[in-house]
């Protein structure tokens, strides 16, 4: 029996020898942190498990069997099975180390994972590929430098042989050349102390173009650029109100201080000087403000408007509502913008010949009197004329709009300058217009001669499939808006409906004096196509037919005491100008048969 354990127990001691080399091996390894990069990389690393790892690190101990056991107990007696007992313990000790031992492995392999994320990130944020093209180009140019500082120095060593006179003329001349020799280097040298900087700043290099990398599109960023954009103009917005409400004379007090010391200035020829001492003050005000001095003057009361945080976490739905919002911003005032700069376009361009003739004689007027006139003279009637129009006539104008319309001329210039869309408009309906007349013709010489041209108008007036009154069995009196003269295309959703063919249908809605007309596209009959009087409406406002889609929606509701659910004219691009056409049609209804009722 003993000897039969004797190769057991050999085996124990061996495998316990070579557990205690393999953890001082690994202690060694896990205090050695800069030969962390040794191991292999969890990326490159061989595919391993935790219970893969649990399989070949530990060892497996032979167990007794229950014979064996009892064979111990019998014979060995006590002793044997506090000796079994301690190497059982001692596994699981073993067993344990082997664990943590595998944990801190696992941990320092994650760490140089980390690590190398790290690095590549910090690869990718410095950009070495742009700073190694520069050190390119900055060894390039050194090199040409340089070459372009040898040739400079073979010229000069050159010009002495070249120019090196005859034997009896230099012995002459021996004398006077070692003066000047020592004379032209001091000279030279204190010319390029003095003045050498500056001749270097106009030598000609060739320019660099440099190319500028464009941010892709961000909801955040363009949201914070019109913030910036409006910070940015917040001060020339104020001054223009400044401005207007001298000339509105919202504060009595200040506009009359501001007129006599503005006409006392021009009559005295200090107009200059006293538009030079209201900048130098503004400048020494806005001085002691960055200073930290509270001073806010202003003739119109300042509203601060409320700033709201921006948000850190923004779902789909609203980053695109944002990016509508400041888009919808962007357009108007790039709108504005654009009407402003072809107006002006227009205006030197003769696009109209009326009103850039005014200009054309006022220039000529101008010109002729500053040949003829002095200065001083000129001068004064400018002033003089700026000062009145600015406080007095401007503000009889604004208080009285039929007045101006009539006389204020750089008004009725600026508004009746067109701009580029405007143009394009007037032609195409130019172009319209002269083929209605052409194919009229035949149709007026044949109408009865006491029809007068609104009738003709209502009467020719028609749709895709035939005459407007007809199709919607009206009078000829009723026919579009000029607004919607060809209609804005939509779908009805009448909810009402059970059938799918019923409950939507595609089409185009117009808007009559008194009814709105909506135009099925299937062909069929005509009950398909939906009247509706205006007086008949109880409730018009705008709807969102998806509410899961970012935005206001395109859509108006309108309801009817005939139906139990509003009707919704959806998928309208119009839908803002539709809904005030709509709206204002109504109102101008229900006022005139108030009217009418009172009276």
């Amino acid at each position: 029996m003993h000897s039969g354990r004797d190769p057991d127990r050999h085996v124990k001691v061996k495998q316990r020898g070579s557990v205690l080399n393999m953890l001082r091996r690994l202690d060694k390894i896990r205090f050695r942190g800069h030969r962390r990069d040794d191991f292999l990389d969890l990326a490159e690393s061989p595919n391993a498990s935790d219970t893969e790892c649990g399989d070949e690190v530990p060892l497996k101990m032979p167990r007794a069997s229950a014979r064996d056991s009892e064979e111990l107990r019998d014979t060995a007696g006590p002793g044997t099975l506090i000796m079994a007992s301690g190497v059982q313990d001692f596994n699981r000790t073993e067993f344990d180390r082997l664990n943590e031992i595998k944990g801190h492995l696992e941990i320092a392999l994650l760490e140089k994972h980390f690590l190398q994320e790290e690095l590549r990130k910090l690869r990718e944020e410095t950009n070495s590929e742009m700073l190694r093209q520069e050190l390119d180009r900055e060894r390039q140019r050194r090199m040409e430098l340089e070459q372009k500082v040898q040739e400079v120095l073979k010229a000069r060593t050159e010009e002495p042989t070249a120019q090196q006179p005859p034997k009896g003329q230099a012995q002459v001349n021996n004398g006077a050349d070692r003066r000047s020799q020592g004379l032209c280097p001091r000279v030279q040298k204190w010319f390029y102390e003095k003045f050498g900087e500056y001749v270097e700043d106009f030598r000609f290099q060739p320019e660099e173009s440099a190319v500028e990398t464009e941010e892709p599109l961000s909801a955040r960023r363009l949201t914070e650029n019109m913030r910036r954009l409006k910070r940015g103009a917040k001060p020339v917005t104020s001054f223009v109100k400044n401005l207007s409400a001298l000339s509105d004379w919202y504060s009595v007090y200040t506009s009359a201080i501001a007129f006599t010391v503005y006409m006392n200035a021009v009559w005295h020829g200090w107009a200059i000087p006293m538009f030079l001492f209201l900048a130098i003050l503004r400048l020494s005000l806005n001085y002691l403000i960055a200073r930290g001095w509270r001073i806010q003057w202003s003739i119109v009361p300042e509203v601060s408007e409320p700033v709201e945080p921006p948000k850190e976490d923004l779902t789909v739905s609203e980053k695109f509502q944002l990016v509508l919002d400041v888009a919808q911003k962007a357009q108007n005032l790039f709108g504005k913008m654009a009407d402003i700069l072809e107006k002006i376009k227009n205006l030197f361009m003769w696009v109209q010949p009326e009103i850039t003739q005014k200009l054309y004689v006022a220039l000529w007027a101008a010109f002729l009197a500053s040949c003829f006139f002095p200065y001083r003279l000129v001068g004064l009637a400018v002033g003089l004329y700026a000062g009145i129009k600015f406080f007095l006539i401007d503000f009889v104008f604004k208080r009285c709009p039929r007045l101006r319309a009539k006389y204020d001329t750089p008004y009725i210039i600026w508004r009746s300058l067109p701009t580029d869309p405007q143009l394009k408009e007037r032609s195409s309906t130019a172009v319209s217009r002269r083929l209605q007349t052409a194919s009229s013709r035949g149709c007026v010489s044949s109408a009865p001669a006491g029809l007068n041209r609104d009738e003709d108008a209502g009467r020719l007036h028609g749709t895709k499939k035939g005459s407007f009154h007809e199709i919607f069995n009206l009078t000829e009196s009723e026919r579009p808006l000029a607004v919607c003269e060809h209609g804005w295309r939509c779908c009805l959703i009448n909810r009402d409906r059970k059938m799918p063919t019923d409950y939507i249908r595609n089409g185009v809605l117009y808007v009559t004096e008194n009814y709105l007309c909506f135009e099925s596209s299937k062909s069929g009959s005509s009950k398909r196509n939906k009247v509706i009087k205006l007086m008949d409406i109880t409730d018009i406002q705008k709807y969102k037919v998806l509410s899961v889609l970012p935005g206001s929606g395109m859509g108006i509701a309108v309801s009817t005491p005939s139906t139990q659910k509003p009707l919704v004219f959806g998928a309208m691009v119009h839908r803002d100008e539709a809904f005030e056409t709509i709206l204002s049609q109504y109102m101008k209804i229900t006022a005139a048969a108030a009217a009418g009722s009172d009276s």
